[in-house]
């Protein structure tokens, strides 16, 4: 008995090195979350920036047909979606299943995921998962090093366009029309809320960057405050430290803005380029290069309150 509890130990400490990899720190963690009001569930329209569809929620404190709530905070078990020791997506429902398999094999008499075909089977499979995860990410950073925006000096005017510029979308073969978005009153945006998101994609940046939970507070809702917070641990229990310099907005345009009582929404597709290093507890880097630029396609979704600011309720991702 004490042999099986050594391979699960190993075998969680395999876990461990295999789920950050699957992970990533930046803002947002390269997911969907957040809360889009009656609109969370609906793809945004897609846009000449973003013209692909946005990926669904992959954390919300809203339910599918519930308005969201403007000030609803995320608790931290809500907030670990993604969280949680193996990390989120692909990598913490592969190691939560093959876990609960090795578990069920022990409690039917099976052995050590006897029922996978023996311990030899699933350290075969892990080490061809972790072999995958290591090409497709050198795949990503190769092709990321070609398409580096061009480093530009000296003021410049905006790139984010104030009128919405809808793309076509090409309809998937067999694929269902996604659902249609809930009617509300649409807003008019000055040139001021405009520059308003452009500085919030900075301001966040930098707040995250410094590990400051009061700036930040002032700039998303309490929801994606609890989501920042939730991967914040995260790292922290990884011993790591993530910091985003020099946001650059390339280029965006208006996907959507719109009313729901008292609160206006409006969502921004944004290319933007920044330099996205994570470090360990010795300051080496584990991710990302402190030479190299990384260009970024997402859905920022604003709301404000009346007679308030605008602040960061969603971040979608695009693909």
């Amino acid at each position: 008995m004490r042999g099986k509890a050594r391979l699960l130990a190993a075998f969680a400490a395999f876990a461990l090195v295999l789920g950050p990899a699957l992970a990533e720190a930046r803002p947002g963690g390269r997911s969907s979350m957040g809360s889009r009001g009656s609109r969370t569930f609906a793809p945004p329209p897609v846009t000449r920036t973003a013209p692909d569809a946005a990926r669904p929620m992959d954390r919300s404190m809203t339910q599918p047909g519930q308005a969201a709530r403007p000030n609803a905070a995320a608790p931290g078990a809500a907030a670990g979606a993604r969280g949680g020791m193996f990390g989120g997506g692909f990598g913490g429902a592969l190691m939560g299943g093959l876990i609960g398999m090795g578990i069920g094999g022990l409690l039917f008499g099976h052995g050590l995921f006897g029922g996978f075909g023996g311990i030899g089977s699933i350290l075969g499979l892990l080490l061809q998962i972790g072999l995958i995860v290591l090409l497709v990410r050198f795949a990503i950073r190769f092709f990321r090093s070609r398409n580096q925006p061009a480093m530009a000096g000296g003021p410049r005017p905006s790139p984010l366009n104030r009128e919405a510029h809808p793309a076509r979308h090409p309809m998937g073969m067999g694929g269902a029309r996604p659902a249609a978005a809930p009617a509300a009153a649409p807003v008019t945006l000055a040139q001021s809320d405009f520059q308003a998101f452009e500085g919030l994609l900075r301001d966040v940046n930098a707040a995250w960057s410094r590990r400051d939970p009061a700036a930040l507070s002032r700039l998303a809702t309490p929801e994606m405050m609890g989501f920042f917070s939730q991967d914040w641990r995260d790292l922290e229990a990884r011993g790591w430290r993530n910091e985003t310099r020099d946001p650059r907005l390339e280029s965006g345009d208006l996907s959507e803005a719109w009313r729901e009582g008292d609160t206006e929404y409006a969502t921004v597709a944004m290319r933007f380029s920044l330099i996205d290093v994570t470090y360990d507890a010795q300051g080496k880097v584990v991710e990302g290069d402190p030479n190299r630029r990384d260009t970024a396609t997402e859905l920022w979704t604003f709301q404000r309150g009346p007679a308030g600011s605008w602040k960061l309720s969603a971040i979608q991702q695009t693909g």
